[in-house]
């Protein structure tokens, strides 16, 4: 797996899985969390997840330019990782979200979700370009794509220990205070400090019983156990943050002694003044423009795999906690189901396409590419399927039937398994195949700014996972599946049809 490959991409590697730890911690509790802190609904606080994510991939255009115009790549790097970790630093402070706070006590946390987006824009794109180069050599060619297939693995490493760590350090905070954890007990505590007895019989009744089974008792006052218990719950998820910075401080350490061996694209070779005829500039001006119209066509069934492939954070962690049996397994820990798969299975499909290739029957990156389009298809046309059968309704419906009703029907934790191996499959056959795609047909001055073009389209697919919670919200859950199916098809056939003109364009 390792044979052959540069000697920089073990360090590049090390210092994105650092990196990437840091942030996964954050990005698994991040919709959960608005919603225990600050009581904010699925729909609003996906939308802030949304825009945030988003303005990750968008920001990398701008640390693109930033590096392609100063050719400062590892400076550009080592700025992100300090300013993400300022993010982090704010985000670690633990203040009880209040009336007469959230006013400002939101902005602020908008404000250091900016940091942490911005400090990736300038670290993320920037350091992908510069493992790209370690293949120009003609020597390492050949091994593009097993090379960012394990630089994938390592930003995986990170992502499967990350989701455990706010889950851990929350429970055991609730349990220095003689208190559980439970799912659905913020929700209520916020409705209860909203709307005092006035809220919902059914609510109240189903308050009182989470009350006593976190260790509480409804018989005293209400309202200061929900003040005090959504305070404690809160507080040991900032507390996870702190991880977040050492993360960011160990990546940094990392990069910092190792760049030396990393390439140095400021560093150009001497050229002797050429002249170039009119037709040969022509030709060379088409060459870009075919490699570019080439590099948009991918985008655009990137944007559309994102958007599918992300709910992970969103619609599919919205599920987890109101549809999956939460009594033994936070909802955020799922999020550490996908990068298990992919640190399990890159050596399994590694070792099938060198085997294909052996044997002549090698597929091109852009025919991958589709193929992971149709198996994320597979992921929901199980999902829809199995919600379908179990006549599961809108979320809303189901929340509103009452914890004794839906206990019952609550799905068992296989199945989460089973959609998160479609979905990873898919991701392999993409993510880490899409990188090599850019950095082999991106023209070579433009490497930094490419790498953020396909961060950029990431990112408008980002931009629509909103819409995600407010379908599964809404319709009965299994529409909403089938909607993710009905785009993961739609694009597979597409990047079939675009297949041999792709394959031609990154020969």
């Amino acid at each position: 797996m390792f044979k052959d490959q540069p000697k920089g991409l073990i360090p590049a590697a090390l210092s994105n899985m650092g990196e990437r730890f840091g942030y996964y911690i954050m990005n698994a509790v991040l919709v959960l969390f608005l919603c225990s802190k600050f009581g904010l609904s699925d729909e609003t606080s996906t939308l802030i997840y949304s825009f945030f994510y988003a303005g990750i991939y968008v920001l990398s255009l701008v640390g693109g330019y930033i590096a392609d115009k100063f050719q400062d790549y590892k400076g550009t790097i080592i700025k992100g990782l300090i300013i993400m970790a300022l993010g982090y630093g704010v985000l670690a402070i633990p203040i009880l979200s209040t009336s007469d706070n959230i006013n400002w006590l939101l902005p602020l946390t908008c404000f250091a979700l900016f940091l942490i987006a911005f400090g990736n824009g300038l670290f993320k794109g920037n350091l992908q370009a510069i493992v790209g180069q370690l293949y120009d050599n003609p020597r390492y060619a050949d091994k593009r794509d097993s090379g960012f297939q394990i630089f994938y693995v390592f930003i995986n490493i990170g992502g499967l220990i990350a989701p455990f760590v706010a889950p851990m350090l929350r429970s055991w905070w609730l349990g220095e205070h003689g208190m559980a954890y439970n799912a659905d007990l913020p929700r209520l505590c916020h409705e209860y400090l909203s709307l005092g007895d006035s809220m919902n019989m059914e609510n109240i009744n189903n308050l009182y019983a989470l009350i006593t089974a976190v260790g509480g008792s409804a018989a005293s006052d209400v309202q200061s156990f929900c003040q005090k218990y959504l305070e404690v719950f809160n507080t040991g998820i900032h507390y996870s943050f702190i991880a977040s910075i050492v993360a960011m401080l160990i990546s940094l350490a990392i990069f910092i002694a190792s760049k030396k061996g990393l390439p140095n694209p400021s560093k150009k070779e001497d050229i002797k003044s050429v002249n170039y005829t009119p037709e040969e500039r022509a030709a060379m001006a088409n060459e870009i423009k075919r490699r570019m119209y080439a590099l948009f066509a991918v985008l655009g069934i990137a944007i559309f795999f994102w958007f599918s492939f992300h709910q992970n954070g969103t619609s599919l962690s919205l599920f987890a906690r109101d549809f999956v049996k939460t009594d033994a397994i936070a909802p955020e820990v799922w999020q550490a189901v996908n990068p298990f798969f992919v640190i399990v299975l890159t050596p399994v499909i590694m070792a099938i396409f060198s085997a294909l290739s052996r044997r002549g029957k090698e597929i091109s990156t852009p025919r991958k590419i589709a193929i992971g389009m149709g198996i994320a298809g597979l992921a929901y046309l199980f999902l829809a399927i199995y919600s379908y059968f179990m006549d599961y309704p809108s979320a809303e419906v189901f929340k509103a039937m009452g914890s004794s009703a839906t206990a019952t029907l609550k799905s068992g934790w296989w199945i989460m398994f089973v959609i998160y191996f479609f979905l990873t499959v898919a991701e392999l056959f993409i993510s880490p195949l899409g990188l090599s795609f850019v950095s082999k047909v991106a023209p070579k001055h433009m490497q930094g700014l490419c790498q953020g073009l396909w961060l950029g389209a990431t990112a408008v697919g980002n931009l629509l996972l909103f819409l995600g919670p407010l379908m599964y919200n809404k319709w009965p859950i299994w529409e909403a599946w089938g909607v993710f199916l009905v785009v993961c098809l739609i694009s597979m056939f597409v990047m079939l049809g675009m297949v041999k003109w792709l394959e031609r364009i990154a020969k």
